[in-house]
Formats: structure tokens, C-alpha cells, sequence
């Protein structure tokens, strides 16, 4: 088993770095004090074509895996940008597969160049305010009129909503009541975010101010037949294509922040010299520093073992799930541990790391709890009840 990268992806992370290190620390305490969105970082990575590397050579992309992707996210987090220079390409990657995987030709000639030449900005809209992670149960609600449907309901924690496009909405087309499945009757659509038909309401949070959450109320939003995608009533399994990818991105991404807190960590502890010593001698300092290496790592193994499976064509249900569960908690344990290893410095602006622990609090949070994921592990890998 060989866990070295090879030269393709040696050469993909230094090419990730040359546009990312332009954008220093200065900028992105910048962009989480005024909140806004990083377009110059967004078009800095469109024009060098990274927005496109799980998307089709035919249309412009790469045509690269998941494991890249990780790759490049992790690049992306790590240089001080934290979630949200990741958040503000994140949805390239995982947001428009079922675009790449489900979507017509005329679809994806029509809709994937725009993405990856970063004209067009995306959003999703999933989750709403009393379905939560229940997907089932979503009241969005999308009925056949002559040429398309006509989009009633709302959407929660729709990051970007302030500045795209274009949205990826999964609405119902056949009620609950009238399902014979649960997952059954939800249809997925890729279409214009109409701002005369869709209220954009800006969600204050604790971090990752410059990526915007939003709550977003649709009323009477008219979609073309041609941006629904796949069959209707077959939006739930076309969405499921996705959140494998996501999850491990969303592990790439917290490492990459534990990782970049605890570099900032061991360089203040290493210099800073209290009682004549440098703080960094004392196993108390050493000892929490040492052990967030280790959970790093791990996670990390966990992460590419996801992803490789995931190119593989392989299932990676439990294996994506776990390096979300255990990439989230490291990379917030180590910007916890960052943050008391620099003390009072810790807690000030200046020094970043209390900007990273902030920006990492989302991983343990989003796209789904930990509770769900160890309820899924219970079921899916121990063979135990299903408990919801």
C-alpha cells in the first residue's frame, strides 16, 4: 500500500498554492470583518481552471477524482483562508455532479462551461426550517404547468444565495401523503435564481463571514422543463450522488485548518520564551500539540481511503462518513488547542487562530450532524436497529 502522492498530484497541489498564496491573512481578516464574498480569490482560481477539475474534459474541466479534489480543497483551507476561501468554490466540485452524472448533453453543454470558467455562481437549496436533516420531509413544492412548474416553499442555510445565479433546488413534485416511499416523489433542478421570485434573507452566524448563509422563500418561481434533471419523482437518489464527495471534502477542508492552526501553533511555541525557556520545552505545551498531530493524520488516512474507494467506483457510504466525523473533530480540536497554546494572543484578532476556530466550528456542524453519522454506522456497518 502506497500512501505517497505521485507526481500529478504533487504538481496539482503546488499549482493550488501558487494562486492561493496570494491572498495573505491580511485579506481574509479583511473579508471575515467586512463579510464580503472573495471574488478576486474566486476568480483568481476560475483563471487558472480550478474550478473545473471533477467536471468533464469535454466541457472544459479536468475530468479528475474525488482524491484531487480533496487535494486542492485541502490546499485551498490551509493557507489562512479557512472555510470560507474553501466555501467559496467548494460548490463547484460537488454541487454540479449530478449535472456531470445525470444531466443531459444539451444539460451539460448548456450549464457546466459557465461553472467552470466561473461566469455563473451556484447555490443550493436542500434544507428548510422544519425538515432539517430529514430531506424526506421537505415541503418545497413544485407543480406541472404548461412548459415547466411553478416553485412554491422555502430553503434554509443556503450558503451564497447573495451572489449566484444559478441555484440547484430539489423540491417535491409528488406530496408526502402520496409517496409509497418516503425518498420517493422529490425532483432536483438546476435553473435561474430569479431574485423576482426568490427572497434572499442574509443569516449573521459566528463565522465564515465572507461565504453568506442565507434563508431563501420562493414564490411562484416558473422552472423550465429543461433545467429539471433526471426523471421526475428520482430527485433523492440523483441527490445522493453527491453528498458522498461532500463529506469528504468537508474532512480535506478541516484537516487542512487543524493543519494550518497547529503550523501557527508550534512556530508561537517555539518562540515565545516565558521563565527563560520557550513554552514549547514544556511537555504541557508539547503534549496537546503532539497529540492533535496525531488525530490529524489519522483523519487523513481515513479521508484518502474515502476517496480512492470513491474513484474506485467503489461503496465509501461509512468510510465518507467516518472522515467527516473524525476530520471535523480534529481539525476543531487543533485550532482549540492553538488557541490556548497562544494564550491571551489567542483570543486576539491579530493572530488568526481564533479567526480558524471559528471557521472550523461549520465542519462539525454541516452538511450533517455527527449524531446522524454515528447512527448510520450503527445501522449500516455494526448491523444494529435503525434508531430514527
Amino acid at each position: 500500500m502506497d500512501f505517497a502522492e505521485t507526481a500529478d498530484q504533487t504538481a496539482l497541489r503546488d499549482g493550488v498554492r501558487a494562486v492561493v498564496a496570494r491572498f495573505d491573512d491580511a485579506y481574509w481578516l479583511a473579508r471575515d470583518e467586512d463579510a464580503r464574498f472573495p471574488h478576486e480569490f474566486h476568480r483568481a482560481l476560475a483563471d487558472g481552471g480550478w474550478l473545473g477539475i471533477t467536471m468533464p474534459s469535454a466541457h472544459g474541466g479536468a475530468g479528475l477524482g474525488v482524491t484531487e479534489a480533496a487535494l486542492m480543497m485541502h490546499e485551498i483551507a490551509s493557507h489562512g483562508g479557512g472555510m470560507a476561501a474553501a466555501s467559496s468554490v467548494h460548490i463547484n466540485l460537488f454541487g454540479p455532479h449530478p449535472i456531470v452524472v445525470h444531466g443531459t448533453a444539451d444539460q451539460k453543454a448548456r450549464w457546466l462551461p459557465a461553472l467552470i470558467d466561473g461566469t455563473d455562481k451556484c447555490c443550493f437549496g436542500v434544507t428548510e426550517p422544519d425538515a432539517g436533516l430529514d430531506t424526506t420531509s421537505i415541503r418545497t413544492f413544485a407543480t406541472k404547468v404548461d412548459g415547466g412548474y411553478r416553485v412554491q416553499g422555502q430553503k434554509v442555510w443556503t450558503s451564497t444565495a447573495q451572489v449566484a445565479n444559478k441555484i440547484m433546488l430539489l423540491a417535491r413534485t409528488t406530496p408526502l401523503e402520496q409517496a409509497g416511499k418516503r425518498s420517493d416523489g422529490m425532483t432536483i433542478f438546476y435553473t435561474d435564481l430569479d431574485r423576482a421570485r426568490i427572497e434572499v434573507r442574509l443569516i449573521h452566524k459566528m463565522g465564515r463571514h465572507a461565504v453568506d448563509s442565507n434563508q431563501i422563500f420562493i414564490d411562484g418561481l416558473f422552472v423550465p422543463e429543461t433545467d429539471r434533471i433526471g426523471a421526475e419523482g428520482h430527485g433523492f437518489p440523483i441527490l445522493l450522488d453527491s453528498l458522498n464527495p461532500e463529506r469528504i471534502l468537508i474532512a480535506a477542508e478541516a484537516i487542512a485548518i487543524g493543519r494550518d492552526a497547529l503550523r501557527r501553533a508550534t512556530t508561537y511555541a517555539r518562540e515565545r520564551r516565558v521563565f527563560g525557556r520557550p513554552i514549547g520545552q514544556n511537555q504541557a505545551v508539547q503534549h496537546p500539540l503532539a497529540e492533535r498531530w496525531t488525530e490529524l493524520e489519522a483523519a487523513w488516512l481515513m479521508t484518502m481511503k474515502a476517496a480512492s474507494l470513491y474513484d474506485a467506483g467503489r461503496p465509501c457510504g461509512a468510510e465518507a462518513n467516518a472522515a467527516k466525523l473524525l476530520g471535523a473533530r480534529a481539525g476543531h480540536a487543533a485550532c482549540e488547542t492553538a488557541v490556548m497554546t497562544l494564550g491571551g494572543f489567542g483570543y486576539a484578532r491579530e493572530f488568526h487562530v481564533e479567526r480558524l476556530y471559528r471557521e472550523v466550528m461549520i465542519n462539525r456542524i454541516a452538511p450533517v450532524s455527527e449524531q446522524l453519522i454515528l447512527s448510520y454506522l450503527a445501522e449500516r456497518v455494526l448491523d444494529l436497529p435503525k434508531s430514527y
